[in-house]
């Protein structure tokens, strides 16, 4: 037997990168930022950590989704994405703009 997980795709779905030098150049967050932990100080500056190996770190703005589980035969492999979705048609979970299906993780049960 094989556990299957998967998770319903909508065209709503968010994912975005975002470098952290540019939210902290935005002005509402630096103030934000300023207000929250530097209260009451002057002449602070925000920065972000220029020793970091590619000084590229990002942020990932994503849509959080809930993953679901159903249990195969080994021989069904071939179908699992079929299976994912006729699983999630028959629990209801495909909605209006949200249609698609992806795999998640597949394991091995004994």
């Amino acid at each position: 037997m094989m556990r299957v997980t998967y998770t319903i795709l909508c065209e709503s779905d968010l994912y975005k990168e975002i470098d952290l030098q540019d939210i902290l150049a935005n002005e509402k967050v630096s103030k934000s930022i300023k207000s929250e932990f530097a209260k009451g100080l002057r002449n602070i500056v925000l920065s972000a950590n220029d020793n970091a190996k590619d000084n590229n770190t990002k942020i990932i703005i994503k849509t959080q989704k809930e993953h679901f589980e159903f249990m195969v035969s080994k021989n069904d492999f071939a179908d699992l994405l079929e299976l994912a979705e006729d699983d999630a048609r028959r629990n209801k979970r495909l909605k209006k703009g949200c249609d698609g299906v992806e795999l998640i993780d597949i394991v091995t049960v004994e």
